[in-house]
């Protein structure tokens, strides 16, 4: 079995798992965020740890527009046409063409909330949001119609699919739930919608990087043939097989970006593999929570991902 049917077996649920894919991620130094700098970068780690897919990192944030200083002047956020992404779009070329073949390619999809934290900051959209949303949602519309360019774009190059990376309904993060239900998923689920239907293999990731969650079950709608959500949930933690119950879909996860993976040693990160794979779900991918850090060592991400290889073979 090559890579790509390894991976879309996943989705296979009624045969039994006789491989575990496995695959972790991180952000390259800024030199490699781009065109064939990326590619190469991008092959190197994916070819070192043998992991089964390519995951593009996306590296081109919305940039600051310092007029954003109150709900209205959301109004005046620029729209980004094709060529705001072009170095971007060159990394999706060249990973597609390079890798297709052997490996589902996957590209990073930051939702329109993020861009918007991006182009102000974390503190600013949700303080804007919790004032006025409706004069947020402006700007968040016109995130929402430059991203789904850059999403059909992609499509076009030939990308397998996306892993949608989604925030805001984070425990405390706005006064009321209307705020993320109304004025943030509405936007996350327009693109959402439109990559289900036209890739064969997208991952729904509820990203915890701004805090974590008293409650996944606004995101239980969300499109995505795979979730990759936090292992701790109202403070309390959560299993692979619980989330994979709560979605009714193949689980993607199990350690902590933060532990062992970043921290321990290569027999460390067998250690913990092991241990996750003993209480994953069937079928599974053997991941991070998100994105490990930068410094996180290769041989560790390696060593895992071979504890996955072995798991059923």
């Amino acid at each position: 079995m090559n890579k790509r049917d390894a991976l879309l077996s996943v989705l296979e649920s009624s045969k039994p798992q006789e491989y575990v894919p496995a695959a972790f991620f991180t952000h390259f130094p800024p030199e490699y965020h781009g065109g064939q700098a990326a590619v190469e970068k991008h092959l190197e780690f994916f070819r070192f740890t043998g992991m089964d897919f390519i995951k593009i990192q996306y590296e081109r944030k919305f940039p600051p527009v310092p007029q954003i200083r109150r709900p209205e002047d959301w109004a005046k956020i620029p729209f980004y046409d094709l060529e705001f992404y072009e170095p971007q779009l060159q990394a999706v070329e060249g990973l597609v063409k390079a890798a297709k073949s052997e490996a589902l390619v996957l590209c990073t999809l930051y939702s329109p909330l993020m861009c918007a934290g991006h182009t102000t900051s974390h503190e600013t959209v949700t303080a804007h949001l919790s004032e006025d949303p409706d004069a947020v949602a402006k700007g968040l519309e016109r995130i929402t119609e430059s991203l789904r360019l850059f999403v059909r774009e992609c499509i076009r190059l030939g990308v397998d699919g996306f892993y949608h990376s989604t925030q805001g309904g984070e425990a405390g993060r706005f006064p009321h739930p209307g705020i993320f239900r109304d004025f943030i998923k509405p936007f996350d689920l327009s693109l959402m919608e439109e990559i289900n239907q036209k890739c064969p293999f997208n991952i729904l990731h509820v990203c915890d990087y701004h805090g974590g969650y008293d409650d996944l079950t606004p995101f239980l709608d969300y499109p995505g043939h795979v979730v990759n959500a936090p292992l701790v949930v109202a403070g309390q933690p959560i299993t692979g097989q619980e989330i994979a119950r709560l979605f009714g879909r193949p689980f993607m996860g199990g350690m902590d970006r933060l532990g062992v993976l970043a921290t321990g040693t290569e027999e460390d990160a067998r250690a913990e593999a092991r241990r996750a794979l003993e209480q994953a779900p069937s079928p599974f991918i053997l991941a991070a929570d998100c994105t490990v850090p930068p410094g996180t060592p290769w041989e560790n991400l390696r060593a895992a991902i071979d504890e996955a290889h072995r798991a059923r073979a």
